[in-house]
C-alpha cells in the first residue's frame, strides 16, 4: 500500500470496522457497503479488493464453523434454539454451476481494464444498487430465466469488483429459508472469493497480506458487533436502515464517478 496521510489511515480503519459489522450482521455487503468509501480514500481497487477478499475468507470460514458447532451442540442437547447454521447445498451447487464461467471472466476483466474505468464501473453499479434501496424496490427473481440472468451478471460483477451480491441474493431469496440465509451466502462468498484470490495469485497481483493482517483486528471488532446484532437485525424492519445507507452510497458513488472522469 502506498504512503498515506493520517486522515486516509483513520478513514480506512473506520471503513474496515464498518465492513466487519455489515458482513456478519446482515450476511453480505462487506464490499458493497464499504468499497466506495475506500476508493475515495485511495483510488486503486487492486489495493483493497485483495484485503477485502482475505477478510471475507477468514470471517466467513470462522462464522460457518461456529454456526455448525452451535447446530451440533443444540442438536445434541435437544435445544430448539434457532440458529443460522443450515446451509442449502442444493442452491450452492445450482448457483455455482451457472456462475463459475462468468466469475472467471469478470476477474480477467478486472485485471485488464484501466483503473479509472474500473472505478467508474464500480461506482456506477453501487449507485444503481443504492437507488433500489432508496425506493425500497430490492431486486427479485421470479422465474428460472431471471435466475440465470441475475446469477451470470452477479458472478461477472463479483469477479470485477466483489459487489455482485445483490443480484445473487435476488435469486437466493427464492430458494433459501431464513435460517439458511447467512450460512448459505457465506459458503457462496467463500467459493467465489477463493476463485478471485487464486486468479490474483496467478496474475502476480500483490495480495496485500501484511496490510490485510494489520487491518484484521479492526474488521474483527465490527464482525463481533455484527454477530451480536444479527438476530436483532433479522427481527426488525430494516427498510429505514437500507434507505439511509442507500442515500449515503448514492452520494458517495456520485462523488467517486466525478473524481474518476
Amino acid at each position: 500500500m502506498p504512503d498515506l496521510s493520517l486522515m486516509q489511515l483513520i478513514s480506512i480503519v473506520l471503513v474496515f470496522i464498518w465492513s466487519g459489522f455489515v458482513r456478519s450482521g446482515i450476511g453480505f455487503g462487506g464490499a458493497l457497503f464499504t468499497l466506495p468509501f475506500l476508493l475515495l480514500a485511495l483510488n486503486d481497487p487492486l489495493v483493497f479488493l485483495p484485503i477485502i477478499s482475505i477478510h471475507l475468507l477468514f470471517f466467513a470460514g470462522i462464522t460457518i464453523l461456529s454456526d455448525q458447532y452451535k447446530a451440533y451442540k443444540n442438536s445434541s442437547t435437544g435445544s430448539i434454539e434457532t440458529t443460522q447454521a443450515e446451509v442449502n447445498w442444493g442452491f450452492v451447487r445450482y448457483s455455482m454451476a451457472i456462475m463459475i464461467i462468468p466469475k472467471i471472466a469478470g476477474v480477467i476483466g478486472l485485471l485488464v481494464l484501466p483503473v479509472d474505468l474500473t472505478n467508474i464501473i464500480i461506482f456506477g453499479l453501487i449507485a444503481a444498487y443504492a437507488l433500489t434501496y432508496i425506493v425500497d424496490k430490492p431486486m427479485r427473481s421470479n422465474n428460472r430465466t431471471m435466475d440465470i440472468v441475475f446469477l451470470v451478471l452477479g458472478a461477472y460483477i463479483s469477479g470485477t469488483s466483489l459487489v455482485g451480491g445483490p443480484l445473487i441474493i435476488a435469486v437466493a431469496l427464492r430458494y433459501i429459508k431464513p435460517n439458511q440465509y447467512r450460512s448459505t451466502l457465506f459458503v457462496l462468498w467463500f467459493i467465489l472469493v477463493s476463485i478471485k484470490m487464486t486468479a490474483f495469485a496467478f496474475a502476480g497481483i500483490d495480495l496485500q497480506l501484511w496490510n490485510a493482517l494489520l487491518l484484521l483486528p479492526f474488521a474483527g471488532i465490527g464482525h463481533i458487533v455484527g454477530l451480536r446484532a444479527h438476530q436483532w437485525l433479522l427481527q426488525r424492519d430494516n427498510r429505514t436502515f437500507y434507505r439511509n445507507i442507500g442515500w449515503v452510497l448514492f452520494a458517495t458513488s456520485c462523488v467517486g464517478i466525478g473524481q474518476s472522469i
